[in-house]
């Protein structure tokens, strides 16, 4: 089905439950749910929301996290195990999804960054899916001891994952949304940014922390991210969409309760909106302790009024002096042999019936 030309798009800006799965997913599925009772379209989720952002890597020495990282990588999401719910919740509200999560190597221990692409079903519960998945590129900081670096094969935007939901009245609706995204301070990695540029991004779902509950970030976070937001509504003349946790109680309590007293990270943090390309804020920002969908409802139509300006990957680009473009070989096992598509699913099929009447 075409895809719609107007579309609502909501930041969630909530805190999990906090190093549970399990009770974050339900959350995440109710939060779908409010969703889509609100018309949205498309939801973004903060950064690895499931099984929330390990906020204790930065207030405790090494040796006393490896516990905590070994539960962490223990909660974190197998996509292809864990996000049935996730899915059938997309499917049967309507709603796209971009999820946040910590995300675990099938059948082993390495864990990544991710955000997790997923496509709502059409009225009757049809369709959608996981599209894709997005490895953050870098680990920023200590983040280096908990997640891999990400390769260039997930650097991507996500064809029509918005194409399922009815034309918007009077539109003849044929134009695909692009959906793209990156997680925290990926956004400093201007290259990685101009990735995105290249694929005709419409929609960016940005995954955020709540880098302003942490020492030496207090006065200047959100700043950062919204001149980094508004800087890539820009710059890719794209609508934005940040969506940024909070700490909570039960973050805390979790990190005195198994790792100890800390007087580092606070409640509170996060900065969540909703960008235009031309830099307005069209919904929030939302900061603090408090949990809402930021929603904005925008038109597909006004990208093309911004292009008239600046086209950042046509008339804007000058291929001829900037050439530009980037390693898209995936080097995880699960990658190359793991994430198959439909002709090496048939293969594969085939080869276990051959087994079977060896």
């Amino acid at each position: 089905m075409a895809s719609p030309t107007k579309v609502k798009l909501a930041a969630a800006h909530s805190a999990p439950i906090y190093m549970s799965k399990s009770a974050t997913l339900v959350k995440a599925i109710n939060l779908i749910h409010a969703a889509a009772r609100n018309g949205v379209s498309l939801l973004v989720f903060p950064e690895t929301y499931v099984p929330g952002y390990p906020y204790f890597i930065e207030c405790y020495p090494p040796l006393k996290q490896v516990a905590a990282l070994a539960k962490y990588a223990e909660e974190s999401v197998v996509v292809d195990e864990d996000l049935g719910g996730v899915v059938e919740a997309c499917k049967h509200a309507g709603v796209s999804v971009v999820l946040g999560v910590s995300e675990r190597m099938k059948g082993g221990y390495t864990c990544f960054n991710s955000q997790v692409f997923i496509a709502g079903g059409d009225k009757n519960g049809r369709g959608g899916g996981v599209v894709g998945t997005h490895r953050k590129l870098q680990p920023t900081y200590v983040e280096r001891i908990v997640w891999a670096q990400g390769d260039g094969s997930t650097l991507k935007t996500w064809k029509g994952i918005l194409g399922s939901g009815s034309e918007a009245e009077g539109s003849e609706g044929k134009e695909k949304w692009n959906v793209g995204g990156l997680a925290c301070w990926e956004h400093t990695m201007l290259l990685a940014r101009q990735a995105m540029i290249t694929q005709q991004e419409h929609v960016h779902a940005a995954a955020w922390p709540a880098l302003s509950t942490m020492p030496g970030f207090e006065g200047s976070a959100d700043s950062q991210i919204e001149a980094l937001m508004k800087c890539h509504a820009l710059t890719a003349q794209c609508f934005v969409v940040a969506a940024s946790n909070y700490v909570d109680e039960t973050c805390l309590e979790w990190m005195r309760e198994n790792i100890g007293e800390q007087g580092f990270v606070k409640r509170g943090g996060g900065w969540s909106a909703v960008i235009h390309p031309f830099c307005d804020v069209l919904a929030g920002p939302v900061t603090g302790e408090k949990e809402e969908l930021v929603t904005a409802e925008v038109e597909l139509k006004d990208l093309g009024m911004v292009k008239v300006w600046v086209d950042a990957d046509g008339h804007y680009s000058r291929p001829e002096i900037l050439p530009f473009g980037w390693n898209k070989e995936a080097y995880w096992r699960d990658e190359k042999g793991g994430k198959k598509g439909e002709a090496g699913k048939e293969k594969e099929k085939k080869e276990e019936k051959n087994t079977e009447k060896d």
